[in-house]
């Protein structure tokens, strides 16, 4: 910010003096200008000192033409938000989260497969349909099936047992997607390391691919049989797949257009830039993970992950990059944390933030 004049007068934004009469004539001209901006925005009419032009060089109408509040441009991304965002089970029953997602202005909402809860082994065909009428009704997508259950059952794991159970369960969220219409869902293919479990031993690289490459072939066949997509998450905290190079050889060598992959901003944050994986893994990604990151920080653990906006994160170049791949489908908020106190706030807390993101109205 330059330094103001001595002699710079607040009011008028002056830096020179002027004479009472020509402060007084100021004042009403500035009065007659914001009336008639008033009356302009009041019939649907836009002014700006420049006489910007409100079309992008594309033809796209541009609803924002100052970048200090939101995109200049408009993507065709879908918002959704996960889940784990709001206090379910505890405070809030399903649909509860669902309608408050639909009035906060979400396309769609990911859910969540556990042993316990809605989603689980636990439910029966009707119950997920549902589930499913019940999203129709309130008239919001479900993006999306995740789960927590690769941390516990890894499909790399070590103990025969847990990989074992680690791929029933996932072909039991498969399942539970195909009953319930949904294309999506994400599997975490395996695990060197997981840092927030003493439950795990560590898996040697090569071992760790092997026993991945083994148990994703299990599931192939039942996912085209489903007509749903294998999604293969990156994740940097398990020590597997941590380029976009990997990802595209593990992916590809199944040779099926539904094993590709969840594409996660924040888990590749720490050392990475999520913008520069986009171009490499190019169409494979079928489903987007927004979590923000900040490289300021020295926490490498789940509570690293911060609400949108306020991290390190390069927005508009991500979503340029997303633009430039023809990505349009979901991009969906992952937080594991709902506010305490008022938790509405943090659902529309990043309904803004995703619209701006993605130069929507705001």
């Amino acid at each position: 910010m330059s330094k103001k004049p001595k002699n710079y007068c607040v009011p008028l934004g002056q830096n020179q003096s002027i004479s009472r009469r020509d402060a007084i004539l100021a004042g009403l001209a500035g009065t007659t200008a914001a009336t008639l901006t008033g009356q302009a925005s009041l019939h649907g009419q836009v002014s700006t000192g420049a006489q910007e032009d409100h079309f992008q060089q594309s033809g796209t109408p541009s609803l924002h033409s100052d970048d200090r509040k939101a995109a200049t441009k408009r993507y065709a991304a879908k918002k959704s938000i996960n889940l784990w965002a709001f206090p379910y089970p505890d405070r809030m029953s399903l649909e509860e989260c669902m309608r408050l997602a639909k009035d906060a202005g979400f396309d769609g909402i990911e859910l969540n497969y556990d042993l316990e809860n809605d989603l689980s082994p636990k439910a029966s065909k009707e119950s997920l349909l549902g589930i499913r009428r019940l999203a129709d009704k309130i008239g919001i997508e479900i993006s999306g099936l995740c789960s927590f259950l690769f941390w516990p059952y890894p499909l790399s794991s070590l103990d025969q047992s847990k990989r074992e159970r680690g791929i029933e369960l996932a072909g039991l969220i498969a399942d539970a997607a195909a009953t319930m219409g949904v294309e999506n869902v994400l599997v975490v293919p395996g695990a060197v390391h997981i840092p927030w479990r003493d439950d795990h031993d560590p898996v040697p690289n090569d071992v760790c691919e092997k026993l991945a490459r083994e148990a994703i072939g299990q599931l192939v066949s039942g996912a085209e049989k489903k007509k749903v997509s294998l999604n293969m998450e990156n994740i940097f905290f398990n020590g597997f797949l941590m380029t976009p190079m990997e990802m595209n050889r593990f992916v590809d060598s199944f040779g099926s257009e539904h094993v590709q992959v969840h594409f996660d901003t924040g888990n590749i944050s720490m050392f990475q830039h999520a913008e520069h994986w986009v171009p490499i893994l190019a169409g494979r990604t079928k489903n987007v993970h927004f979590k923000e990151f900040t490289k300021k920080g020295t926490d490498y653990s789940l509570e690293t992950f911060r609400p949108l906006l306020d991290g390190t994160t390069n927005w508009p170049a991500l979503m340029d990059e997303l633009e430039r791949v023809d990505y349009d489908g979901f991009v969906t908020f992952e937080y594991f944390h709902p506010y305490p106190h008022y938790p509405e706030a943090l659902i529309y807390q990043t309904s803004d933030s995703l619209n701006r993101i993605l130069g929507r109205e705001v």
